[in-house]
């Protein structure tokens, strides 16, 4: 890999690329940084390395990352956003975050976004169950200082349109709880889980505080979408520069992802099977 440039050397400016934007905006979603991450996250991971030459691809095309909160306040107040947007997010919340991604931001000065699980957290809130090395609150507090948006991303990580709905409830209103007593301010933004969501569990994210929200769907997110499903764009450890060039260009994303979509389109009969049957059984739920 090239060495890079300091960031006192860097230049102010994108480099000579400057083609088109797409008509929607690249959400990019991460998970773990990190050398040797976990087995289970593995596959969702990216390395330091990865990372950081994405992070140089991004400021060479001129790109400029804004936050979640920004994006959708924007889109919904019809202000206007700065010449090639782009979101970095990170999910769950896992250490390598601040260890190798927090240094690659700051030497950009790069906006991101942060949803942390928050029963997954080191600390006094840990429910355990998590895949691997996560933050600790002191973490996600320099994290914030730093510029990162922090949002929820349930408390225990359950897959949310399978919860009745005190289960939904308290998930949702319990990482919103702990985030404002930690960070001294609620948050304004979620993920879901897995990406799954409903109706029901839209509407509860709404009705619990959150501004917006963002699902998977592996597409340019736009508008249109509305602020509770914002799609995002997976970045794996199998995505090459090359790959990564044309997903943040919003080319190739139907072929790029054509058997996720497929194994998601099975899945959601799969689900929603699962569902109608638990409310047969007499889970209590609501309207989806």
């Amino acid at each position: 890999m090239t060495t890079r440039p300091t960031p006192a050397t860097r230049p102010a400016g994108p480099a000579q690329y400057a083609p088109t934007p797409p008509a929607g905006v690249p959400i990019l979603m991460y998970h773990a940084i990190g050398h040797r991450p976990a087995a289970s996250t593995y596959g969702l991971s990216v390395s330091p390395e990865a990372f950081a030459d994405q992070m140089e691809l991004l400021h060479d095309r001129g790109f400029t990352p804004v936050t979640p909160a920004r994006l959708a306040g924007a889109w919904r107040a019809g202000d206007p956003l700065p010449e090639r947007p782009v979101l970095i997010t990170f999910d769950d919340g896992y250490a390598g975050v601040r260890r190798h991604a927090l240094p690659v931001l700051a030497s950009y000065s790069f906006a991101a976004g942060l949803f942390v699980s928050t029963g997954w957290l080191r600390g006094r809130y840990d429910t355990g169950g998590a895949p691997d090395t996560m933050l600790d609150w002191d973490e996600v507090r320099e994290l914030a200082a730093a510029g990162v948006e922090i949002g929820g991303h349930s408390h225990t990580h359950p897959q949310l349109d399978q919860l009745d709905d005190v289960r939904l409830t308290f998930e949702i209103r319990r990482c919103r709880e702990i985030l404002a007593t930690e960070l001294g301010a609620p948050p304004a933004s979620f993920a879901y889980p897995f990406g799954y969501s409903s109706r029901r569990v839209r509407h509860t994210v709404r009705t619990a505080g959150f501004a917006q929200s963002l699902a998977v769907g592996n597409a340019l997110a736009r508008r249109a979408q509305g602020p509770y499903a914002l799609n995002r764009v997976t970045v794996r450890r199998s995505t090459g520069l090359a790959e990564f060039a044309h997903l943040v260009e919003g080319r190739a994303l139907t072929r790029a992802f054509a058997l996720d979509r497929a194994l998601t389109k099975g899945y959601a009969l799969v689900r929603r099977a699962r569902r109608a049957g638990a409310v047969v059984r007499g889970r209590p739920t609501a309207a989806a």
